[in-house]
């Protein structure tokens, strides 16, 4: 059989550029997204495809050049995502619109668009990045833990519902990352005015997460192994020992309990 083709949203920077490079010294072929091919005209690790998760049209177009190109698309992996902080309270919810149709409504466009392809294959996977911040609402994070929440119980019916076709669908959650998604997450401004005194506090924190956390690589040999795996599982996580064991803390404690645990770290 030829090279696997692969499609990753979001494959012009962090985590889904490290995977596309991953995969193609892996020997599969790789196609990357990215909303602007101009801010990329010397990327030249694997081809870009100019697609915004939020516009049908250019997720259509994409998808059919690509498909012209090789002829068929066996992994897409929905990575591309955005981050968003804030008071609950104090978050527009045009912020929030936004953050849903990125992190939610863009993958389901993505797997609308690519199961007929994958359907007339009788194969295909789907590996939806999501998050370990979706397994628990987190302050100040509230928002984006819900729209990683949100994919990864969908992806669960999408299983089911694809599976007499051969296509296999699973999530990925990954914990903190050295990646540049801080750059271009929306956060509410933290205010002397605000109630909410804790936030700006908060918001230091998960930044020094970010900052000091592991290289995205992990994630791309995660990414790997799912490929090789006959009949991958529903959940998967990649991260550090602490954020897997809180999911694991999170099944065997009481909500109260847990939530002593959240409270207690994020000092509020």
């Amino acid at each position: 059989m030829d090279k696997k083709v692969v499609l990753i949203t979001g494959g012009s920077s962090g985590i889904g550029k490290a995977t596309g490079i991953f995969l193609k010294s892996k020997g599969f072929t790789v196609y990357g997204t990215t909303r602007n091919l101009n801010k990329f005209v010397d990327f030249n690790y694997f081809p870009l495809l100019q697609l915004d998760v939020k516009d049908d049209k250019t997720i259509i177009k994409a998808i059919q050049d690509l498909i012209k190109i090789e002829g068929r698309l066996d992994i897409l992996i929905n990575n591309a995502g955005i981050g968003i902080t804030g008071p609950i309270e104090e978050t527009p919810i045009i912020e929030i619109e936004k953050a849903f149709d990125t992190n939610f409504n863009g993958p389901i466009r993505m797997i609308q668009s690519v199961l007929p392809q994958m359907r007339t294959q009788q194969s295909g996977l789907i590996i939806n990045i999501t998050s370990i911040a979706g397994y628990m609402g987190l302050p100040y994070r509230g928002i984006y833990s819900a729209t990683k929440g949100a994919l990864e119980l969908v992806t669960e019916a999408l299983r089911m519902e694809a599976k007499e076709f051969g296509v296999k669908i699973t999530n990925l959650a990954p914990g903190d990352f050295s990646t540049n998604i801080a750059a271009g997450r929306y956060h509410s401004p933290v205010s002397d005015n605000s109630p909410y005194k804790a936030y700006g506090r908060t918001l230091e924190l998960i930044n020094d997460d970010v900052s000091s956390a592991s290289d995205p690589i992990k994630v791309a040999e995660k990414i790997l192994k799912i490929i090789k795996t006959t009949n991958p599982k529903v959940h998967y996580t990649v991260g550090s020992f602490m954020q897997k064991f809180s999911l694991i803390l999170k099944k065997i404690l009481s909500d109260k309990r847990y939530e002593k645990l959240l409270l207690n770290h994020y000092k509020l």
